[in-house]
């Protein structure tokens, strides 16, 4: 049997009424008697009456709805950034639909044309890794679409932004290591289109360079899927491990990146910090609970996912074009743990 939602015609019917006179009563109207409107909104609750949202959309020229696109839900920087933005936006009355990319550009491309289609009201958008071409969301953009990036975004769209102080996280990252004693530091990186690629290198880069120690273009690996393909990370791997001389030490810049590392050398029974010192960007609630726990750069996801829903409401709501626009940078919170203290002076 098919699924027919209640209509305001079906309370009509059922009270002897008007489908206008129900229709003013639901929405108050002074027109309406006290009397009526009891009756029409204790039936209404009795039978679970709800608008329906395509039609308001249609009346209001608004939907009340948010789109998002992110790389993986599963990834938990991104399910806190989501948590984040759903605590704005039901608060202020937005639904959210949400769309993964699984790093993948052409699914990207198909989900902000899926989106627009459906009439959301704005758009926030972490770029997949392959993204390169910004036609897709360029022409939304152009035409006035509310559209704010989050974490990973492009620097050709004048928007709100909203991101993690990424130079800072890895800065603080290589510094450890080094005080910690480690001397061949490795990174293993994500594609080289993103911008937190570009900013966690740079910082990296400064890191050893502020401690003299020579920048090595051997000891950069690139996963242009950030660690989702688990062969991605190993061939990575084995490259910097069959190096001449080994990284002694592996800073991995993103969430699956550090968890595949750590796989990867749990499989290979590699002792981690003895033999090679891991820090990462993660955040994974149970990186304390690993053995050893994992030394980690922890993003303010939550907060970043508040903050991004405010500011594309702000756009939504505006009565004028806004063209004045935001960058927001968050501070990250260096977190350490066993994975990078050795148990033993380094030689």
């Amino acid at each position: 049997m098919k699924f027919e939602a209640v209509t305001i015609k079906d309370i009509a019917k059922a009270l002897g009424l008007s489908t206008s006179t129900v229709s003013r009563a639901l929405r108050d109207s002074y027109e309406i008697s006290p009397e009526t409107k009891k009756l029409v909104l204790e039936y209404s609750e009795k039978i679970n009456y709800r608008p329906n949202p395509i039609a308001l959309s249609l009346k209001e020229k608004r939907s009340r709805s948010i789109g998002i696109i992110v790389c993986e839900i599963a990834n938990s920087f991104f399910s806190q950034t989501i948590n984040g933005i759903e605590s704005i936006a039901y608060d202020m009355g937005y639904n959210v639909i949400i769309a993964q990319s699984h790093e993948s550009y052409n699914r990207e491309v198909l989900n902000v044309q899926y989106l627009a289609s459906r009439s959301i009201d704005g758009l926030l958008v972490s770029v997949s890794s392959e993204t390169q071409d910004l036609a897709h969301l360029k022409n939304l953009h152009e035409r006035g679409f509310p559209i704010v990036f989050f974490d990973r975004i492009v620097d050709e769209m004048e928007t709100h932004k909203v991101i993690v102080d990424n130079f800072k996280g890895a800065y603080d990252a290589t510094e450890h290591l080094i005080n910690s004693g480690y001397k061949h530091i490795a990174a293993l990186a994500g594609s080289e289109y993103l911008s937190i690629t570009k900013e966690r290198l740079n910082g990296y880069r400064k890191a050893l360079e502020d401690h003299s120690i020579p920048y090595d273009e051997k000891y950069i690996q690139h996963c242009l899927h950030g660690g989702m393909l688990y062969p991605e990370v190993e061939n990575a791997l084995n490259h910097l491990l069959g190096l001449p001389i080994k990284p002694d030490a592996i800073i991995a810049s993103a969430d699956k990146l550090t968890t595949n590392c750590m796989r990867y050398l749990k499989k290979r029974k590699i002792s981690v910090p003895d033999e090679l010192g891991l820090i990462g960007f993660s955040n994974l609630d149970l990186t304390d609970l690993l053995s050893p726990s994992l030394s980690v750069v922890r993003q303010p996801a939550f907060e970043m996912g508040q903050l991004s829903t405010e500011l594309l409401i702000q756009l939504i709501e505006s009565k004028r074009p806004v063209k004045d626009f935001e960058r927001r940078i968050l501070p990250p919170q260096l977190l350490i743990r066993e994975s990078t203290v050795k148990s033993i002076p380094v030689d």
